[in-house]
């Protein structure tokens, strides 16, 4: 019995870790130690317990105002991560590029961005739109991100926008959905008014088969 009662202790301490590094990278502004305590249910004493463990380990830090951070640990894990998602996601991605002949994408969160994690672009246009890895953007502007917002409301369906992000490009994405742990979406990018009823379906068999891929 002891046993499995620190087994679950183990478990719980553990899980309040995890969801304490989710909500300092949902927060741009990082938090303080106050506000996590708050948002997890837990009091300070126990916040500083994990905050002492995740620094110790550079997932956490704190800024020179005390409020927590991502560390550098975490980016170390999301660089050794980002390739493994780009393998997975670029026979997709290639496909959707040379069947919409628009630049296509993989776009994941990161710090509550978008952040452009893949880029490929069609071989047999004359001219795309250039759209540069790394490219970050607010969730709220550009089809990549309002579709990971649509994914977060539960709706797989494709999202249409023009110049949001780039005046004169037209974008659309749909939400990479049933990843665990992954918030991202895949789209295309053109420099004209895409065909909705052609591109809408090649964007979300993109998503489906990199679902299945990355899965």
């Amino acid at each position: 019995m002891e046993t499995t009662a620190r087994g679950g202790e183990t478990a719980q301490t553990l899980d309040r870790g995890l969801r304490l590094l989710h909500l300092v990278a949902d927060a741009p502004g990082g938090l303080t130690v106050t506000e996590a305590a708050n948002r997890l249910g837990v009091g300070r004493a126990a916040v500083y317990r994990l905050v002492g463990a995740l620094a110790a380990h550079g997932m956490l830090r704190r800024d020179g105002g005390g409020r927590l951070r991502l560390g550098a640990g975490v980016l170390h894990l999301a660089r050794r991560a980002q390739p493994l998602l780009a393998e997975g996601a670029l026979p997709a991605l290639r496909r959707l590029a040379e069947q919409a002949g628009a630049t296509a994408h993989l776009t994941v969160v990161e710090g509550g961005e978008g952040v452009a994690l893949v880029v490929v672009e069609p071989s047999w246009t004359s001219f795309h739109v250039a759209y540069r890895t790394g490219a970050r953007h607010p969730l709220e502007r550009g089809a990549a991100g309002r579709a990971i917002l649509a994914g977060r409301a539960g709706a797989a369906g494709p999202v249409s926008t023009a110049g949001e992000l780039q005046s004169g490009a037209y974008g659309v994405a749909a939400p990479v959905l049933g990843v665990p742990g992954l918030e991202a979406s895949v789209g295309v990018v053109a420099l004209a008014p895409l065909d909705a009823e052609v591109v809408d379906a090649q964007v979300l068999a993109a998503a489906t088969a990199i679902a299945a891929a990355l899965s």
